[in-house]
């Protein structure tokens, strides 16, 4: 079957092995010095490992691959202890993957463990601790002013209009860190407007990095385009993420470009 899965990059991956704790379903390991994937059975897809692997060696991509299977997966979590069934839980929760959440927590009722209550978990502790967003106004990209101190040294998320109105967790996942601005590259008019200005959040506000977030709709592409298009007339590099949500608002790519 065709679905979405792990891939790494054996050209950029150095063998750290950072991305192996942060893989609740343990299905990386390090083989001849690179991360590999265990079995695909064991990667459901989901890619909480990107954000951990410092070469960017890390990216989900959609090929042939074994189905998953949750039951298999918690055989190998449930041999680490309960903090790994905890991050484990957390992680199908957190992505929305009720069915499997709801297969996991079968196996370990079926087989007599305790099923951990998610409101315990890490990530509800790190929620707690989280810095407040960075709250701005405007944020449409014709009406923010790249002079502003606002954006001096930020990381810019440039998100297609779409995108907060489909993902659930929108400032949460994607806006903490970061300034924002919002386009249509469908809809919007003066686009070469847009172009001018992430020159000017370049060169003038010595940004950091931008993060464009789009639909995984073609007119959303156009958003990448004339990015792409105003960093190719700046006077110094800056890195580009792209991140692409589905129509049900789940994260289904991420590369860096």
């Amino acid at each position: 079957m065709k679905r979405m899965i792990v891939e790494i990059d054996e050209s950029l991956c150095n063998g750290c092995g950072l991305c192996i704790p942060n893989c609740a379903e343990g299905a990386l390991k390090i083989v001849d010095g690179k991360a590999r994937i265990v079995s695909d059975l064991f990667c459901d897809g989901l890619g909480a490992c990107i954000g951990h692997c410092p070469l960017n060696a890390i990216r989900v991509v959609e090929r042939e691959a074994e189905p998953y299977d949750e039951w298999r997966v918690m055989e190998r979590v449930v041999k680490s202890g309960p903090s790994l069934i905890k991050e484990h839980l957390r992680h199908l929760s957190e992505h929305g993957q009720q069915e499997y959440l709801r297969q996991a927590k079968e196996f370990l009722t079926l087989f007599g463990y305790e099923v951990p209550p998610l409101e315990e978990t890490k990530e509800t502790q790190s929620r707690i601790e989280q810095p407040p967003l960075n709250h701005q106004w405007p944020v449409q990209l014709h009406l923010v002013n790249p002079a502003s101190p606002t954006f001096k040294n930020a990381d810019l998320l440039l998100a297609a209009d779409c995108t907060a109105f489909v993902a659930e967790g929108f400032h949460r996942d994607f806006r903490i860190g970061r300034v924002l601005a919002v386009a249509c590259p469908k809809l919007d008019s003066g686009q070469e407007r847009y172009i001018e200005k992430i020159v000017q959040f370049v060169d003038q506000a010595m940004i950091r990095s931008i993060t464009v977030l789009i639909m995984e709709v073609p007119c959303c592409g156009g958003l990448v385009r004339f990015v792409q298009e105003a960093l190719s007339r700046t006077s110094r590099q800056i890195p580009l993420k792209v991140q692409v949500l589905s129509i049900d608002g789940s994260l289904i790519q991420e590369e860096n470009l």
